[in-house]
């Protein structure tokens, strides 16, 4: 069976995650991330769930799980090791057409997450179909190595210039060439290097005046912003 992927924006929309373990710990810390508005449904809660629900504001229903809970839900994570529950959880979503990732258990999904490095802007996701968890685990290993903390900066350098570019009622065209022409310079070398001369020097060459730093509203000091965390 082949899957479609996509990345969902939820920002501000309803998620529900059913169980209270280490793994709905996981599952709500990055929905959170993620700007969702988390309704958490379980009989108690993991030190880690509680401490993340407390810390984020996470709605918690301390019950067994009832249908009524997906109203208004977008989707639904279930993190439990209860058979019984899995099914009635995944039920539930069939019947209120709310899509359902039922962890580590893939026939009861209409959806599967798959593993993936984030940095910054920047999202590279990998899935084997649920064919081998521990091959994607081990692809993003191997992803983290090659996509470095510094794609955080260069990407909201990137940003940066492309929001000034299309403000300047340049034609598409126009502006696409020049895109092309700063993604194909040496500027993520030098953003990698932390080399703010270089990447002003990259920018006038590319872009013309009025595209330094500055003018992009970011310092020498953004060419490092948010490694540690990222690494």
């Amino acid at each position: 069976m082949g899957y479609y992927p996509v990345l969902l924006d939820l920002n501000g929309r309803r998620v529900v995650v059913v169980g209270g373990g280490r793994v709905a710990a996981r599952k709500v810390a990055s929905l959170v991330e993620a700007g969702a508005r988390v309704r958490v449904v379980s009989l108690a809660l993991a030190p880690e769930t509680e401490a993340v629900c407390r810390r984020s504001g996470v709605e918690v229903l301390l019950r067994a799980f009832e249908a009524g809970d997906l109203d208004g839900a977008w989707l639904v994570v279930c993190a439990t090791d209860n058979e019984g529950v899995n099914r009635e959880v995944a039920g539930a979503a069939e019947a209120a057409g709310v899509f359902v990732n039922v962890v580590d258990v893939p026939p009861l999904c209409s959806f599967i997450v798959p593993a993936s490095v984030t940095r910054g802007d920047l999202t590279v996701a990998v899935s084997t179909g649920g064919a081998s968890p521990a091959a994607a685990r081990r692809l993003r290993q191997r992803l983290q190595r090659e996509f470095g903390p510094e794609w955080g900066p260069y990407l909201r350098l990137l940003r940066a210039a492309r929001a000034r570019l299309t403000s300047l009622g340049r034609p598409a065209a126009q502006n696409r060439d020049l895109f092309y022409a700063l993604v194909d310079s040496e500027l993520f070398d030098l953003v990698r290097a932390g080399d703010a001369e270089g990447v002003e020097r990259i920018l006038a060459r590319q872009l013309g005046d009025g595209f330094s730093l500055a003018d992009l509203g970011l310092g020498p000091a953004d060419l490092w912003a948010g490694r540690e965390e990222d690494a």
